[in-house]
């Protein structure tokens, strides 16, 4: 089901459309925390950012590739656990509010993939260096142009059933963009 997601998803963004708005590109730095202590530092690069105007039950739906690289942590600082990922992933987001009739207040969601650098972490057998990275969270954007955002997300890496080990891996996400 997610593989029919992702081909849908990927085959929206690439069509061509007369109602799509490019915009800028955007750098992000995120902290990580997981169950079990997990930590971890994501870096990303945003480097297209659209809205699409083609769904008139639904508005306007901003869309952003993001590409990104994850260093996880696990356990004390004496026997601790580092594990690596690189992901790619199209996100949508729909502002819902704003506040002080300024600053948008947006959801988001994405699923994406994901190539981690070792299938066992965390005391868990995580079954494929292949796995899917999805995501959900609320974004304020402000600035004098709106080129700040913060973000609140919840984020979980699974191999969607490719391996019979799928214990997953989830964290709570909080991020700062700068779009460019």
């Amino acid at each position: 089901m997610r593989w029919l997601f992702l081909l849908m998803a990927i085959s929206t963004v690439s069509l061509p459309s007369q109602n799509v708005l490019a915009s800028q590109q955007g750098l992000a730095i995120d902290y990580l925390y997981g169950e079990d202590d997990l930590t971890g530092i994501r870096l990303a690069y945003r480097p297209h950012y659209t809205q699409l105007s083609t769904f008139e039950w639904f508005g306007d739906l901003d869309v952003y590739w993001e590409v990104s690289v994850n260093f996880w942590e696990y356990g004390p600082h004496n026997q601790h656990d580092t594990n690596y990922a690189v992901a790619l992933s199209p996100v949508f987001s729909k502002q819902f509010n704003t506040l002080y009739d300024k600053y948008p207040l947006k959801w988001e969601f994405g699923i994406g993939v994901s190539l981690i650098s070792n299938t066992r972490f965390a005391g868990k057998d995580i079954g494929s260096h292949y796995q899917f990275e999805d995501r959900v969270g609320l974004i304020l954007e402000y600035g004098d142009h709106l080129e700040n955002s913060l973000a609140v997300r919840y984020m979980h890496y699974s191999n969607g059933g490719l391996n019979d080990n799928n214990p997953g891996v989830d964290f709570l996400n909080m991020s700062y963009a700068r779009a460019f």
